[in-house]
């Protein structure tokens, strides 16, 4: 599974400590930046783009963090395709994909740890939607919205 990353200062440390794990469990990770540490960037510059290809399907799902999580998941779901949703829970991180096919899971660099952010990145990887006609009507008329 290839995953895509984005962060702006406000979570960057938290994007290099999750790309890490994600490289030793064996995932392929891309990066959107920033790749370095930037006091005055903004996160629409690193969080679209990554949308964008989870949108497009060059990578399969992705993960987006700002300082609060907020941020990123407006500016994410400004792309028709995304679906963001910012989690802080196990139940959401895969409940958001079972039901509503989540593509991309939104974190708080300065609100949540390492190890919860882990666990959360885990449970949303390995979640599948479960593509049952009520979910499908759904996010049918959510794509709706989009045109």
């Amino acid at each position: 599974m290839r995953i895509g990353i984005a962060a702006d200062h406000g979570g960057f440390e938290l994007k290099v400590q999750l790309t890490a794990a994600l490289k030793t469990a064996g995932y392929e990770v891309e990066d959107f930046g920033a790749h370095e540490l930037a006091a005055d960037d903004d996160y629409p510059d690193f969080v679209v783009p990554l949308a964008r290809a989870v949108a497009s399907g060059n990578v399969t799902r992705g993960l987006a963090i700002c300082g609060s999580g907020v941020g990123a998941c407006v500016a994410a779901n400004k792309v028709p395709g995304a679906r963001a949703a910012l989690i802080t829970d196990p139940f959401s991180a895969h409940q958001g994909v079972e039901d509503d096919n989540m593509n991309i899971m939104c974190l708080g660099g300065r609100v949540t740890g390492y190890a919860l952010s882990w666990d959360l990145v885990r449970t949303f990887l390995n979640a599948n939607f479960k593509g049952e006609e009520r979910f499908k009507r759904r996010l049918a008329k959510v794509a709706a919205l989009e045109k």
